[in-house]
């Protein structure tokens, strides 16, 4: 607690213990004039009775005189005021002001909402609203369990709802707290009917939409994509879908045409909450027009196929190392073993590169082996279609989830530089093999990918069908509209 927390909070200890005070006064005065006035009443009715039973008839009609011209005196000195009335007046005002300051009246609620601030904590902001820091935290321990408060962002909105003392505008407690990080999805803490908080998560049911895109450029492809409305993470996406087919550098000339159909995510208020896969991409350079599908088999195999189901053509990485830079220490064919010491043929391309570098897969496919293999110490081999496999040697481990049977795409890493084996230092052994047999990685320029047939390509078709009839609503929608189907670009 800060000293102006500390202060605050004994300013308001002083003043409850003033009110409690009064209050006391006030009813010990009460208590004590309601007692003098009943003996006063109680004597005045027994005096009265006994004297005038004993009194002779004269005396009692000069006393009856005389309490007649009494009684019009006291009546004369009611009408003035009296020191002990006042006094009582003074005392009961007291009283009703005490009470006031401390009626149920007082006692309301409070929204407000927090916009989160360079360097604010969940506790912090908590503590800044009058909680004890141990009250805070044990709301972050509760809150925890659907939504680590750390992670709160600056500008990030959390709406409180607390109950609050009317008259010295204190926190008494907090009731409520939300927030939406994410559009579309609340975390709540709340109390319940027993006052223990209860937290849980509210997730909107979001809308599925394709949308489509399409524009031209000047020259440079992702500025003209960025001014159509691309998202930055599709636009990253659509360029990897061409990197085998197109140069960007090159090919790209301005007057040519992009187009595209993606998926995305919308909140009920019409946020884009995520945006998904491109299922649809397309490509008009120079007047020469590529298209291309994304299609998922049963097995959950993902790749992009033109319009007849053929594979896109992509070619194998000749040096699947994040150490781009690496030096050949050793090229394929006959060669002076320096462990062996004879002659003997090196199939593969020796990389030299620090140890635990990154070792990429070289082209999408599968993972056949992932083992101890005599001289190549820990291997790994990669089929990518019926014709084409990759091996990787030396290696001083294997990423992550990397075993037989687990398909990888293009550039995952799969495991690390070492030099286990027969080995002279850390090193990438990389091999292609092509039917079998071990040729020159530095000479092939190796392509994979499978057309689609039977079943697949049916359902493909299917798909294809479904993209183009989409795609054709979406141009109509924008020619009614009197609107062009795409945003010139800016480059």
């Amino acid at each position: 607690m800060n000293f102006k927390q500390a202060k605050t909070k004994s300013k308001r200890i002083r003043r409850e213990r003033t009110l409690l005070f009064l209050y006391a006064i006030a009813v010990t005065a009460a208590l004590f004039i309601s007692i003098y006035n009943n003996n006063s009443v109680k004597a005045s009715i027994n005096y009265n009775e006994t004297f005038l039973e004993e009194m002779p008839d004269e005396l009692a009609l000069q006393e009856q005189t005389l309490s007649i011209e009494e009684s019009l005196k006291f009546k004369e000195e009611e009408t003035l005021p009296s020191p002990i009335a006042e006094e009582e007046t003074t005392t009961i005002e007291n009283v009703q002001k005490a009470e006031a300051m401390i009626s149920p009246q007082n006692i309301g609620t409070s929204e407000e909402i927090v916009i989160v601030q360079k360097g604010d904590t969940f506790i912090d902001i908590l503590t800044k609203l009058g909680l004890e820091y141990s009250e805070a935290t044990k709301i972050y321990q509760a809150y925890k369990k659907v939504y680590d408060a750390r992670k709160i962002k600056e500008g990030q909105e959390i709406q409180i709802s607390s109950v609050v003392d009317g008259h010295y505008e204190n926190e008494i407690s907090i009731t409520k707290i939300s927030t939406e990080p994410t559009s579309g999805t609340r975390y709540i803490l709340e109390k319940n009917t027993d006052g223990v908080f209860e937290a849980r998560v509210e997730q909107d049911e979001l809308i599925n939409e394709l949308k489509h895109i399409s524009g031209s450029t000047s020259g440079i492809l992702s500025n003209a994509m960025k001014n159509a409305g691309v998202p930055q993470n599709v636009i990253g996406n659509f360029i990897s879908i061409f990197n085998f087919r197109v140069d960007f550098r090159r090919d790209i000339r301005a007057g040519d045409k992009f187009e595209l159909l993606f998926e995305r995510k919308i909140a009920p208020n019409g946020t884009v909450v995520k945006t998904g896969d491109i299922v649809y991409a397309a490509l008009i350079l120079s007047n020469k027009k590529i298209e291309l599908y994304r299609y998922k088999d049963s097995s959950g195999t993902v790749d992009y196929y033109d319009e007849q189901g053929s594979a896109l053509k992509k070619f194998l990485d000749r040096k699947p190392l994040e150490f781009k830079n690496a030096r050949i220490s050793s090229k394929f064919g006959k060669r002076f073993h320096p462990i062996l010491k004879q002659y003997r043929l090196h199939s593969g391309v020796d990389y030299a590169a620090p140890m635990n570098t990154k070792v990429y897969a070289s082209g999408d496919g599968m993972i056949t082996a992932a083992k101890w293999v005599g001289g190549y110490g820990n291997y790994i081999t990669i089929r990518h279609n019926s014709e084409y496999s990759t091996g990787y040697g030396h290696l001083k481990s294997y990423a992550s989830g990397i075993r037989p049977g687990v398909r990888v795409r293009q550039g995952q890493v799969i495991g690390y530089v070492g030099s286990t084996g027969r080995s002279t230092g850390p090193h990438l052994h990389f091999e292609i093999i092509r039917n079998g047999k071990k040729i020159d990685p530095l000479k092939v320029k190796a392509a994979t990918g499978e057309n689609l047939s039977g079943a697949k390509l049916k359902e493909f078709k299917t798909l294809v069908a479904q993209i183009k009839e989409n795609l054709a609503r979406e141009t109509k929608l924008a020619e009614q509209a009197n609107l062009p189907s795409s945003t010139p670009a800016d480059d």
